[in-house]
């Protein structure tokens, strides 16, 4: 991990030195967005006012927000949403939250560090999480989104920086495209592609294009024309479809069949980042390519836009259009060969780190 000294904001650990022990003292906190406490009308509509609320995710001042929330979206979404979170939901609860939770004791297995999981919204929150690690002297904040967002990334930095006043908190940045995470990927579609598997679709979490257009520092380049995602630009550090995109092109050159790559799980009428996914599952199947696997590289681990969204229905809308054979890559998870690589990132002296 680097110390942030250009607008490259991803990690670099070439040729890093040994942990030397000073940070005796550490605390890891890894973070995801969260999950409804239970799959119920209730708990999602809970869950969905919190995290819709947020300025960071719907973008708009807090009254039209408020509005919007309360009139367009809490009557109907919650019981649709439930429904989905049903069908995923296991004995030991939301998926999201469980898979956290073993990424987080494994972290603390390989490193020897105190490490627990904090959601930005629900629980175990980003509070229960702190107050977990208040003794130790340094904490390392670990948000588990390789692309950098403002609704992923900056609302939990943000909300971390305010709930630890007076703490030392360094921060892990994007690593979309640090070979040990590029690695890490193909190891995994490797390990569960199908071997006539005639296609590879990389579906990533979408956004709303007004998020890129407003986290452009120099409001010329994002969306700007066909190629600003491959024409260099200072935009590149926060920009999150130029970020996917790399992913994508790291992982397409080492993969020995065709891919492409789409945008899942909008929300409203504002145009979102392009193509959706349902619609290139749907142009795959009709296009007579019959045996397709999805990875979802935006996706730290698996949760409802993976599970439900992907496995369910993206499955039916494939069989639907004429598919045949539709496999879904797994997340990371706690994979070893991933977590081994994260607990030797996490290990590193201070230097490493951005301080908060």
């Amino acid at each position: 991990m680097m110390k942030k000294k250009s607008a490259d904001t991803s990690v670099s650990l070439e040729n890093p030195p040994l942990f030397d022990g000073q940070s005796k003292s550490r605390g890891i906190l890894v973070t995801n967005l969260g999950s409804p406490e239970s799959p119920t009308v209730r708990g999602v509509r809970n869950y969905l006012n919190e995290f819709l609320m947020d300025r960071h995710v719907i973008d708009v001042p807090w009254i039209l927000r408020r509005i919007i929330v309360s009139a367009f979206i809490l009557p109907q979404r919650p019981k649709r949403s439930a429904a989905a979170y049903k069908s995923i939901w296991r004995e030991t609860g939301s998926p999201l939250v469980s898979h956290m939770k073993n990424v987080a004791r494994d972290i603390q297995y390989l490193t020897g560090f105190p490490t627990v999981a904090g959601m930005r919204y629900g629980s175990p929150s980003l509070l229960e999480g702190l107050d977990q690690l208040k003794h130790l002297d340094e904490i390392l904040l670990v948000p588990m989104y390789p692309q950098h967002a403002n609704s992923t990334r900056t609302t939990t930095i943000d909300k971390v920086r305010i709930l630890s006043s007076g703490k030392d908190v360094y921060l892990l940045p994007p690593y979309y495209k640090h070979p040990d995470y590029i690695e890490a990927l193909i190891t995994q579609i490797e390990n569960h592609l199908p071997i006539d598997t005639k296609h590879l679709l990389l579906s990533f979490h979408g956004l709303p294009e007004r998020h890129l257009t407003k986290t452009d520092p120099t409001q010329k380049h994002c969306l700007k024309s066909k190629y600003c995602c491959s024409t260099t630009s200072e935009a590149h550090a926060t920009c999150y479809r130029h970020q996917c995109m790399e992913t994508a092109r790291l992982i397409s050159e080492s993969v020995k069949i065709p891919t492409s790559v789409s945008f899942q799980s909008r929300l409203g009428k504002l145009p979102w980042l392009q193509p959706y996914t349902e619609y290139e599952i749907q142009r795959l199947a009709r296009s007579g390519v019959n045996n397709i696997a999805v990875a979802c590289p935006a996706f730290a681990v698996d949760n409802l836009e993976t599970l439900e969204e992907i496995d369910i229905r993206g499955r039916t809308l494939f069989f639907d259009n004429g598919g045949k054979e539709f496999t879904l890559i797994p997340s990371l998870n706690n994979e070893s060969h991933w977590i081994a690589k994260l607990a030797d990132w996490l290990k590193q002296p201070r230097e490493y780190f951005e301080r908060l």
